[in-house]
């Protein structure tokens, strides 16, 4: 077995991959956390979903992949040339919700039904605003992030902030965790209480 033998992608995969090459974005989420998400998301039949930094919407195409046609799920970033493009590849779907807001913002003003999955792929909801953002899971459901092992264009300092972050994650007694070193550094959580 080869984990980078992935033999089935999303339909809107190439074109977003071609989308990153055309305007230079050089901060896509690999294959790896995308089939990940999209195992998850399988696995919550009429789930509710939220994603945290659309960015291109490369992880966005394997988590639209694992819905089933009751699922929904929003996604945020703050970048309205993001959102443009993504919501242009996604317009046709119901299922899917493109935001162009503030992360914080919304998390601390969202008051809709709690989610089955959470991916933090931005600093709202993962440096900032982590309580509140892990408040509006279900019991049972997801916090999932990556970035967690050291990544090239992190700045000076940001090391010591990933290191704390962790340590607030492990600490917690409502979730239960697994860190893997594998993709960029995943932690996975599910709520417990």
């Amino acid at each position: 077995m080869k984990q980078s033998d992935i033999r089935i992608k999303p339909a809107s995969h190439p074109s977003i991959e071609a989308k990153c090459q055309e305007i230079g974005f050089t901060m896509p989420s690999d294959l790896y956390i995308g089939t990940l998400l999209k195992t998850l998301i399988a696995s919550k039949p009429a789930g509710n979903f939220l994603e945290l930094g659309t960015g291109i919407g490369l992880s966005l195409s394997w988590m639209v992949d694992g819905l089933d046609k009751f699922g929904k799920i929003i996604s945020i970033d703050n970048d309205p040339e993001l959102t443009g493009i993504v919501s242009a590849i996604f317009e046709q779907d119901p299922r899917v919700k493109i935001l162009c807001q503030d992360g914080a913002e919304f998390i601390k003003t969202f008051e809709g039904d709690k989610f089955d999955l959470i991916f933090a792929d931005a600093w709202p909801g993962k440096y900032s605003e982590l309580d509140e953002t892990l408040s509006m899971l279900k019991v049972g459901g997801m916090y999932v992030i990556d970035d967690m092992d050291p990544q090239p264009n992190w700045p000076e300092g940001h090391a010591e902030k990933a290191k704390i972050l962790v340590e607030l994650l492990e600490n917690r007694t409502d979730f239960t965790l697994t860190k893997m070193n594998w993709s960029t550094g995943i932690i996975l959580m599910t709520k417990l209480k």
